[in-house]
């Protein structure tokens, strides 16, 4: 009996409530599931975390600014939207973002008559210990999903911490299956 009752309280310590999703239009025929205590980013987080002259559609992020979604337009497109073509090349991309991943799983699937490519991995960026505050390397879960179309690619990313992952991988997977574009 004592046993049991270990368990049950070892089960809950480590047991996380999902959090509650609602739908929310990201962009014109682009509609997602979002976190409800989630917040859109503002300039600063575009600025830390979008360095580039391309901002997303829509970015979101919790409370704590460690976790995050976006929805982008690839600058790389793909005339005949040829999803087995498209994949091989976001690999790549991916394994050349980051100095190690751990691939958890990747392929394409169908989401309301619609083939994305998705690649859900843990990764690595390797810190500098000859420059101040980026000593650390930077773990991270990343669920990222791409939709191939003929002349543009939409690029649906969630990242957080690596050591988040276990209260964030269950909605990060309802969340992408949840994206309905028209």
């Amino acid at each position: 009996m004592q046993r049991l009752v270990i368990l049950i309280v070892l089960c809950g310590l480590f047991s996380f409530d999902a959090p509650k999703l609602r739908r929310i239009q990201v962009a014109e025929g682009i509609s997602m599931l979002v976190p409800e205590d989630w917040r859109p980013m503002d300039e600063l987080d575009f600025a830390e975390r979008y360095p580039s002259v391309r901002a997303p559609l829509a970015a979101f992020t919790d409370q704590d600014r460690q976790s995050d979604i976006s929805v982008n337009v690839s600058a790389t497109q793909w005339p005949d939207a040829d999803p087995t073509l498209a994949r091989e090349f976001f690999k790549a991309s991916i394994y050349n973002t980051f100095d190690r991943i751990d691939m958890i799983n990747e392929g394409i699937r169908e989401i309301r008559g619609n083939n994305f490519i998705f690649f859900e991995f843990e990764s690595t960026i390797r810190g500098n210990p000859r420059e101040l505050g980026q000593e650390s390397s930077i773990m991270g879960y990343s669920y990222i999903q791409y939709l191939v179309q003929p002349g543009r690619t939409l690029v649906f990313s969630f990242h957080c911490p690596r050591r988040l992952r276990a209260q964030w991988q269950e909605s990060a997977g309802k969340i992408m299956e949840g994206i309905r574009i028209k």
